[in-house]
């Protein structure tokens, strides 16, 4: 029947429900972004290694005297660096000294002078580069020796291990300072002469540290199965033993630092570091030169030891919360 016939105009079309369009698609809820993918490895490696990082850093970050030894160490760092402009370039200059001899703490000297009329406090700020400088080099020659050392004598064992341990208790037998003395004596007066001195004498204790922990990874499944596909030496050692005793070697690094800074201390007291350069050790030895002690300016002598005690006890505290973040069987505080 047409559409006529019904009463109904052409082009008319009947009512009904409308027709339902599909909804519009909702955008993703909001989430944790994508992991790279495992066709890029090296994305992949350094998203893990930002992840470890955050996850080292909350762990240090409860730390709290860990946490206050590092703001410390940055401080005394950056005045370290800033020395030139903090304190002036001409600071150890004796000609052109702006005090007299030996002055008590004052408005213009607050640490008062020296013997020469140089002001404490700049010769402090100064100080703080050379025995920062010598304590970091030579903690690091003494963990790169022992941790070589260490390695070699635990990887390939046998008389090699025999030799090499018996020469490590030698040196472990002798005082480290009078062995850092002998070295300094007989070579020549330098910053490299007391860095070479603390790093030869000092090692013993890091080989044996690493040898024991090498050891332990040796015995573990995953080298016994690299050992048995056809890796060598050089690789087991880099790409098996090394990464796992890193953070062996890292916490030992900022417990010798503290030790190296007080064995150059030491040297320098005793008059065997160099005579042109400006440390704590040397404020020390001029100070009692001077006769600080007996004619009682403790403002020429209390500040080095103190200094040299701060940035001990600051390295030795992060040493220790460094230990205990990335050292599981010692846990984390809460």
């Amino acid at each position: 029947m047409s559409t006529e016939a019904l009463g109904e105009e052409p082009g008319f079309e009947p009512k009904g429900p409308p027709a339902t369009e599909p909804p519009a698609s909702e955008p993703p809820a909001p989430g944790p972004p994508a992991e790279p993918s495992a066709a890029d490895p090296r994305a992949l490696a350094r998203a893990r290694r930002r992840r470890s990082a955050a996850r080292f850093w909350r762990a240090y970050r409860k730390q709290r005297a860990g946490l206050v030894g590092l703001v410390a160490l940055v401080v005394i760092a950056f005045v370290a660096l800033a020395a030139p402009l903090l304190a002036g370039s001409d600071a150890d200059s004796v000609t052109d000294a702006p005090g007299t001899a030996l002055e008590d703490p004052s408005t213009e000297f607050p640490l008062g002078t020296d013997q020469f009329g140089r002001s404490v406090l700049d010769l402090l700020v100064h100080g703080a580069r050379i025995s920062l400088t010598v304590g970091l080099l030579a903690a690091a020659l003494t963990v790169g020796i022992g941790t070589l050392v260490g390695m070699v004598a635990g990887h390939y064992g046998g008389w090699l291990s025999g030799v090499i341990m018996r020469v490590t208790d030698f040196f472990l037998v002798m005082p480290t300072l009078v062995l850092a003395i002998v070295l300094a004596t007989v070579m020549s007066r330098s910053v490299t002469t007391v860095i070479i001195a603390i790093g030869v004498a000092a090692w013993p204790k890091t080989a044996r540290l690493v040898r024991a922990q090498t050891l332990a990874i040796e015995a573990r499944p995953y080298v016994e199965r690299a050992r048995a596909l056809g890796g060598g030496h050089t690789h087991i050692m880099l790409r098996h033993v090394l990464p796992n005793v890193m953070p062996l070697v890292l916490a030992q690094t900022t417990l010798v630092i503290s030790e190296a800074i007080l064995t150059e201390a030491t040297l320098a007291f005793l008059g065997l570091g160099d005579p042109q350069v400006i440390s704590w050790g040397g404020m020390l030895q001029d100070a009692r030169e001077a006769g600080a002690i007996s004619s009682g300016h403790w403002s020429f002598l209390v500040p080095p030891g103190i200094a040299i005690a701060v940035v001990a006890l600051c390295f030795t505290l992060s040493g220790r919360a460094l230990e205990s973040v990335l050292n599981p069987k010692l846990g984390v505080a809460k």
